[in-house]
Formats: structure tokens, sequence, C-alpha cells
């Protein structure tokens, strides 16, 4: 939102971004209040190339914008662009980088204060929130820098200095020495893909988000991503998947067209099953591309693939099942009814189904039902976790020999294969695994000591959401044996403050509560970077969030997402409140009786 232009007349004096400035005379002060740069779906509009300098004309706001824009594209002219920006006089001051050493600070622009000189120069304050690095290699790493103002100057062009002629533009002074990027350019001149790397046991892919400028050529997606997969994991990411054999390089460039692609690699080892997993590697990574994959290993060329073939072949979640919805009702889970959704019967005993605070509820490989369900304990305001598996209904249930003064709503990690359910909870402040019978087991995290408040686990089992000390992280998870571990987690730069809750909502997107002065839900990258406003008047805080992380093998229905606030439960698309009247095989509720609000709402898929 623009603030109302600042005007100060002579020897006035203003106080900027919580820095007291002296104004010459005759200045001219304007506060450009850009709050958070999250951004409406579909309100950006894409390209491949970034304006030129002097597409702004004498616009000092354009040309900034423009100026924070000038790096995207591919590495290898991020510099060039930039420089065209920067009077002739000053370009030394941005020292050269090259090839995989080219990275851009990519920021979300908070504030812009410009001001009017004495020598018609413009001073320009951009107060800004530090996002992260991004690489050549289209992976966006933590922040590095921790400046979160920067300061530069806008002058003319003209050569004589004075009235600027709108065809010479402008030129930037005293540029910082390194190379920014705003994150609304990051989402106008970027496709964010998604590639994928074998999970550690080699069972299931798990997906890495990358960026790819929107100026690479079509033809050369091949390349680019095979070239990614050749380079590696995502750092984060790294303890919970495997990359290509070592020393894997790519010979010459992937080449083809016409719906042929011919990937060339030097890769150690003869092991077919190995090979055959890098084609459904690639093949899955390189998203909807149609047509048909050669490999060749060192030459040596391998049976040609076709690509969707191969991807319908090797689906990516292959014991997904469409997502049906269940709430909790006076303590009892019962299904929701919503036109055009499927509907199902509560897999449960009806002798287990009651005292229910939360629940989640899966299906596992051999089709059994994992249930995991907090209940209310021996006395008031205690709390235990109740674990039951089996076929349909489940009758068993286990509980947890402990009981605590808060337990959020359990998670289960997704197999493909037929080991034994394992969870994450988090109790009394400290996040758990438990397993079938219940038990459950502190699992350290590699952070300073603070409070856990939230869990969420991706559909693919290796990846996990937390809320720590008021702060959004993600991390990758390691299946060992019968145990979880946690790597040490990556923090993620959001404008929302406080987050309460998070579920997965996408392959590489979180849906997440906070405030951004009020309470809200945002879509927020897996790397913090792009971020969606879903709702932004919620008026409550958010104490209950789920979604069904939807996916190249499943299409997600209507209303993503669900939330409890203030003792309410709300779905999205289209947003409304779950009345009574949406819960289903209750009781009729007697004449002059208000009836309970469902709450706790989640998915079953």
């Amino acid at each position: 939102m623009r603030r109302p232009t600042l005007l100060l007349g002579a020897f006035g004096v203003l106080v900027l971004l919580g820095a007291g400035c002296s104004i010459p005379a005759a200045s001219d002060v304007r506060v450009d209040g850009k709050g958070g740069a999250a951004t409406e779906a579909g309100v950006i509009s894409r390209g491949s190339e970034p304006p030129t300098r002097t597409a702004s004309g004498s616009v000092n706001e354009t040309f900034v914008r423009n100026f924070l824009s000038a790096a995207a594209g591919e590495p290898d002219r991020a510099y060039e662009r930039v420089k065209a920006f920067i009077a002739p006089e000053d370009k030394i001051r941005l020292q050269d980088k090259k090839g995989s050493e080219v990275a851009l600070n990519v920021i979300r622009l908070r504030e812009a204060v410009y001001t009017l000189n004495t020598d018609l120069t413009t001073t320009v304050k951009i107060a800004v929130q530090q996002i992260g690095v991004l690489r050549a290699n289209g992976t966006l790493a933590p922040p590095v820098a921790t400046e979160t103002e920067y300061e530069f100057g806008v002058r003319s062009a003209s050569v004589n200095g004075g009235i600027n002629d709108d065809r010479a533009g402008l030129y930037i002074i005293n540029p910082p020495n390194v190379l920014l990027l705003n994150d609304t350019a990051l989402r106008q001149y970027y496709q964010d893909e998604t590639i994928y790397f074998w999970s550690s046991d080699r069972t299931r892919l798990v997906p890495d988000q990358r960026y790819r400028p929107q100026a690479v050529p079509v033809e050369r997606r091949v390349n680019e991503v095979v070239k990614w997969l050749v380079g590696g994991p995502s750092d984060w990411l790294r303890p919970a998947v495997v990359g290509l054999p070592d020393r894997t390089e790519l010979i010459n460039n992937a080449t083809g067209g016409n719906g042929r692609w011919e990937v060339n690699l030097d890769m150690s080892g003869d092991d077919q099953t190995r090979i055959d997993q890098v084609i459904t590697q690639i093949a899955w990574s390189l998203g909807d591309l149609p047509g048909q994959l050669e490999l060749k290993i060192r030459n040596n060329a391998q049976p040609v693939v076709d690509l969707a073939e191969r991807r319908e072949s090797q689906t990516l979640y292959p014991h997904v099942a469409s997502p049906q919805r269940y709430g909790v009702y006076d303590g009892v889970i019962h299904p929701l009814d919503f036109e055009g959704e499927p509907s199902g019967t509560v897999p449960l005993a009806p002798e287990a189904n009651h005292n229910v605070v939360s629940a989640s509820l899966g299906l596992a490989k051999d089709r059994r039902i994992l249930a995991a369900m907090v209940v209310t304990g021996t006395s008031k305001n205690r709390y235990r976790l109740a674990v039951g598996t089996g076929a349909d209904p489940v009758s068993v249930f286990n509980r947890s020999g402990a009981e605590y003064s808060s337990i959020s709503r359990p998670v289960w990690l997704r197999t493909v294969d037929s080991r034994p359910g394992r969870g994450l909870v988090v109790a009394d402040g400290q996040l758990y695994r438990f397993d079938e019978t219940a038990r459950m087991f502190p699992v350290p995290l590699n952070l300073p000591s603070a409070e856990v408040t939230a869990v969420a686990a991706a559909l693919d089992g290796q990846r996990v959401a937390l809320i720590v000390g008021g702060r959004l992280y993600v991390a990758a998870v390691n299946l060992d044996g019968a145990g979880v571990s946690i790597s040490p987690p990556r923090e993620l730069v959001t404008s929302l403050t406080n987050p309460t809750a998070v579920d997965w909502g996408r392959e590489d997107q979180l849906v997440v509560a906070g405030s951004v002065g009020q309470p809200a839900i945002y879509e927020i990258s897996v790397d913090g970077a792009l971020e969606t406003p879903l709702r932004t008047d919620l008026g409550a805080k958010v104490n209950h969030l789920t979604a069904y992380p939807s996916n190249r093998g499943m299409r997600a229905p209507t209303g993503a997402y669900m939330y409890e606030a203030n003792g309410v439960a709300y779905r999205s698309s289209p947003f409304e409140r779950i009345e009574p009247g949406r819960v289903r095989d209750i009781a009729p509720v007697p004449a002059g009786v208000r009836p309970s609000n469902p709450t706790a709402p989640f998915f079953l898929y």
C-alpha cells in the first residue's frame, strides 16, 4: 500500500527508517510503503527478461523496481544486466563473480524512501527482509546477508546532469556491492520447478524445489534439469536422499527436439536397476514434458522410454486415495458431507470412537488403516495418544503411557513398503515419534532449546514442517530402522509472524497460519520465497489446520484446506463455515438446544 507523499519545505528534517537524517533545502521526500510482497495468485504476469535501464524513463520508483529485477535471468549475464543500471563511474564498485559463484540476494522489499538532494540526485533507502541466496544451480539457500536496509543514489543519465531526458533515463550511483533480486522478480522471471531424488532407502522419489529462468529456451529445459540432478539435492534435503553416483557427469549437453531427447551420462556402475531408477527420476523431474528419452551411459544407449508412460507406470505416490473429510463432533469422529466430494464411513469401531480431541487417519500400502488420535485423559485438561492399526474398522487401540497437558494433532510418516507405521506428534512442547503401539520417543532437534508447537509431514514421508519457538522450519527425515531422526531444520523467512499452525498444501508449498498484523493464512513455498495470501480476514488465531497435499498423482478436491479458529471450523474454496448440518450420522438436536460446533477437521487419504 502506497503511503502519501511527504513534502518538506526548506531546512526540513525527517526521521527515515528509524534514523535521524538532515534533509537539505528544497528537498522532496517520498516514502513508498510496499509492505509484504506476498501476491495474489496470477496478479504478477510472467515475462522472460527484466526491463532495460531506460524502460522506466525518469520515474524513480519504476527505475528502482527495475533495478531490483535486473539480476533475473541466466546467471552468466547477471552482472552485465545489473551493471547496465549503474553509472559508468561507479561500475567498479560491483565486483563480478563467475560461473557457480554467481549468487543473487533475494529480498522482500518492506519500504522505500526517496530523498531529493540539492544536486538533483536522489538518495534511496530501502528496508528489506533477507529471504535467501539464489544460486546458479537453481536452489534458494538460506540468507547470508544480515542487512535490513540498503542505501544508494539515483541520478539522471543526461550528460549535462541537468533535467533528465526520458530517453537518457537514470543511473544508480553508489550501488551496493551485491546482486539484489526482489521476490516479485523471482516470481515473475523464473519458473519454480520440482525435481526429484530417491530417498536414502531408494523406495520413493522426494521433491526438491528449483528455479529456472524464464529466459532459458524450452529446448534447453532437459539440459538444465539433468544438470540439476547431476549436481545433487539442496543442502537441507541432502540427509534424507541420495544423488546420482559419485563423479557422475553430463557428457556434452542434452540434445533433442521434435519430442525426442538424448541424455549422455558418464556414470559409474552397470547396475541396471540403478540406471532404470535414473530414467524414472529424469522422467518425473521433467514434469509433464511429453516425448521420448534416450539415456546413454558412457555412450551406451538404453532402450528408448516414453516419458508419459514411465510416469504412468512409476507413480510418485502409489497408495494415495481420493481424500475424504472428517471432523470431531462431541468427542466422536464423523464424516463431513460436501456436494461433489467422496464421503465414506468412519473406519473405527464405535466402541473405540469416543473422547476424541483430534485425529489423523491414513492408509498403509496393504490398505490397513493407520489411526492416531488425541483423547482425553483421566483428569481434566490431560490428554493421551491413542494408536490403532488394522483392517477397517479398527477396534483395538494402544494408549501412551504418559498423559500430557497439550498434544498436537498427530501425523503419520507415509511409506510405500510394509514397514510398521510411524508418526510424529508434539506433546508439552517436545517433538516425539510414535509407533503402532503408541510408544512415544523424544526426537532431538538441532536447534536452540525452544518450544515445539506444530509438526506436519509431507506426502513423501521424508520432509516435515515445524513451528519451533514461534518460527517456521522445514527439515528432512531419516527413517533409520524403527527410529526416526530429523536433520538440522532450515528456517523459512516469511512475512507471517507468530505462526500457529502448518500443513503441506502441495509438494513444494506449505499452508501456514500466523499473523500479518491480524490472523491470516498464507501459502508459502518450501524455501520461504514465494508467498500467496489465502485468507487475511480471519478475526481469530488459528489453532488447528489441515490440508490435502495436492500432487501429480491425484486431483485436489474443492477446498484443499480446513482450519479451526475460536472453536469454529472452516473449509476453503469455496470458503464456508463447517456447520453441524455438514456432519453425518449425528442424532437430531432437540428443539431449543444449541448444536455443538464441529472441530478439528482432517482429511483421510
